[in-house]
């Protein structure tokens, strides 16, 4: 089995390279072979081939007779309300998380500013919830990606409870499709 380590260097990315110097840069992450990746400065993890399907159980799901690594939902929340409250925001996160099934092990969330947007997302053990919102716009895009026994499906009426949408538009993408 051939493993790799992502080496994260401090080296900044082109987009941070005109930040002050008060500012973090990102960092850019490189994946290196493991033998290469002695700098004691480098924060890595290995990675290696896909898993067998044995090893898949317990976090890939089971569903129509296909095994796969979990369901993205992609939720598209048009003429909708309490896009700039990031209150409203986060407690419609913990909810989704909670009613999903879902393990929540962090909410992090950005407001632009008053009557602008707010960008997220909710980090799951089971993968994650993003949200980004355009209040000017009446619009909402949601990503939920979920694995093992939680079903995203479930919190989308807790979304629409907190963000009161006109129109809701949803597609479903299985990822990690082993067979």
């Amino acid at each position: 089995m051939r493993t790799h380590t992502l080496a994260v260097t401090g080296q900044r990315s082109l987009r941070d390279r005109n930040l002050p110097a008060n500012k973090k840069p990102r960092l850019v992450p490189k994946v290196v072979p493991t033998e290469t990746a002695s700098d004691s400065n480098d924060v890595v993890a290995t990675t290696s081939a896909a898993p067998k399907s044995e090893e898949l159980k317990g976090y890939f799901v089971q569903a129509d007779g296909v095994q796969f690594a979990g369901r993205h939902l992609i939720v598209d929340l048009w003429d909708a309300k309490n896009l700039d409250d990031i209150e409203i925001i986060e407690a419609m996160l913990r909810e989704s998380a909670e009613v999903a099934g879902a393990t929540l092990l962090d909410v992090q969330l950005h407001h632009f500013g008053p009557n602008q947007g707010v960008s997220g997302v909710a980090l799951l053990a089971e993968s994650h919830i993003s949200i980004h919102t355009w209040p000017e716009r009446g619009y909402a895009a949601i990503d939920l990606f979920m694995c093992g026994s939680c079903n995203p499906y479930k919190a989308v009426p807790a979304m629409k409870r907190a963000l009161k949408p006109g129109q809701v538009q949803l597609a479903e993408q299985r990822r990690g499709i082993v067979g």
